[in-house]
């Protein structure tokens, strides 16, 4: 399913994209920026430069719907006009006859704001990831971690899109009903388990009526694209809340997504099976299975946690790594969760927001969340600035990182996915 645009002997003449580490000429993902303070517009990441998609000679449909504040536009064109935008950047950004027409489009990505990359209707999000399931279960539930609908079902819920921001946009410490243990009754205080989420964000394409359904072999056609998300937890707030109708104040508060949708086509040299499951685990529905989506519907991108603290920031230490985990231990696929979101009739939109849920590795060193690494604030996590963290502190900086790599290719990253936590008011 690869063609010309992802061999790894392909270079271009911008010169920053040879060796990036995220954004080479196999990649080319879309975003929303602005350069030098000017509109909101389309853009595609090629090094460390942004290539202006309003002015770049493509088709003019392609430049209408750039010129919109977010991707919206641009992702409805659908699948075959994106394949279609991927040859066209891949010859413009590769072949030098094309840099007179085009370099006058690229900005420097330093001198650009990069937004939300679209305008998100709905926001949902799963909980495919199965040793966090466990994990987390394990702590609410000791002696029956994952519930018996889990194997069945890809279990979500709907999130609060109003409160998603890109990378780089501070996080407020929430307030919240806590109540400890032995307390007879609740407060309202700021929350003390503040927690990260390590997920990967799915971004829809073309979506579907309502009353219809999307079949699972149809799905992965509806996804645009690819990035981080971190799904910010007060897991203090989540425990009082969360009986009976699950998360609510506990996770509105905000998530955070990385600006660049890394699209389906760049990542098709990183396609694997769905691993298999576990002896005695029940097979899908009918709904939710699809032979083809079961041998190449799973992806091997390698997911990174890292923390920066203010004191760290001080002594100009670097990030500190916490986690470092694969997409590949997602227990259902992309496809099973659009297809399963939309087997009632719900309609989705271009621009939705699917997560993935937390991603955690089945050993400690992979865990998405502080919440598992700490064994619930029982273990804390040392630091090399000598600081122990149990949950996140104020000043403390949150970084997500991914990168898909495999031998024969060239590898690509997301970008990354970041905020600093304020006090509460």
């Amino acid at each position: 399913m690869t063609d010309a645009t992802h061999d790894p002997a392909l270079t271009s003449w911008v010169r920053s994209a040879g060796g990036h580490p995220d954004f080479p000429i196999q990649n080319l993902p879309l975003g929303i920026f602005a350069p030098g303070g000017g509109a909101p517009r389309a853009g595609v990441a090629i090094g460390a430069m942004v290539l202006d998609l309003t002015a770049a000679p493509v088709e003019e449909a392609v430049r209408e719907a750039a010129a919109r504040p977010s991707l919206n536009a641009l992702l409805a064109l659908g699948a075959p006009a994106r394949k279609a935008l991927r040859a066209r950047l891949s010859e413009l950004l590769s072949k030098p006859e094309h840099r007179d027409a085009v370099e006058p489009a690229l900005h420097p990505v330093g001198d650009c704001a990069l937004l939300r990359p679209t305008e998100i209707g709905d926001y949902t999000d799963f909980y495919v990831g199965i040793h966090h399931a466990t994990n987390v279960g394990k702590v609410f539930r000791p002696d029956n971690p994952l519930l018996p609908n889990y194997k069945h079902v890809p279990i979500g819920y709907h999130g609060r899109a109003s409160s998603v921001r890109v990378s780089g946009t501070d996080v407020r410490r929430p307030r919240g009903q806590l109540k400890a243990p032995e307390a007879e009754a609740p407060r309202y205080a700021p929350c003390e388990r503040l927690d990260y989420e390590l997920e990967l964000a799915i971004w829809i394409g073309g979506g579907n009526e309502l009353g219809e359904t999307i079949p699972v072999g149809e799905a992965a056609d509806r996804v645009a694209g690819y990035g981080l998300l971190n799904d910010w937890s007060a897991r203090d707030v989540q425990a009082w809340e969360y009986q009976p109708l699950g998360p609510f104040l506990a996770k509105n508060f905000g998530s955070t997504v990385s600006p660049w949708v890394v699209t389906p086509e760049a990542l098709e040299p990183f396609r694997i099976a769905q691993p298999p499951r576990p002896a005695g685990d029940p097979a899908p529905l009918p709904y939710l299975l699809d032979e083809a989506d079961q041998a190449r519907g799973a992806f091997d991108i390698g997911l990174e946690v890292l923390i920066l603290t203010a004191a760290m920031r001080e002594r100009g230490m670097a990030p500190h790594r916490l986690a470092l985990s694969n997409t590949r231990h997602m227990y259902w696929t992309v496809a099973q969760m659009v297809a399963h979101h939309a087997s009632n009739g719900c309609d989705l939109n271009p621009g939705d927001l699917l997560g993935s849920g937390t991603l955690s590795a089945p050993d400690a060193e992979g865990y998405g969340s502080l919440l598992e690494t700490s064994r619930g604030g029982r273990e804390p996590v040392a630091l090399p600035s000598g600081e122990t963290r149990r949950f996140l502190e104020d000043g403390d900086e949150v970084i997500l990182r991914a990168r898909a790599a495999r031998e024969g290719y060239a590898a690509i990253g997301f970008g990354d996915c970041r905020a600093t936590i304020l006090p509460a008011r």
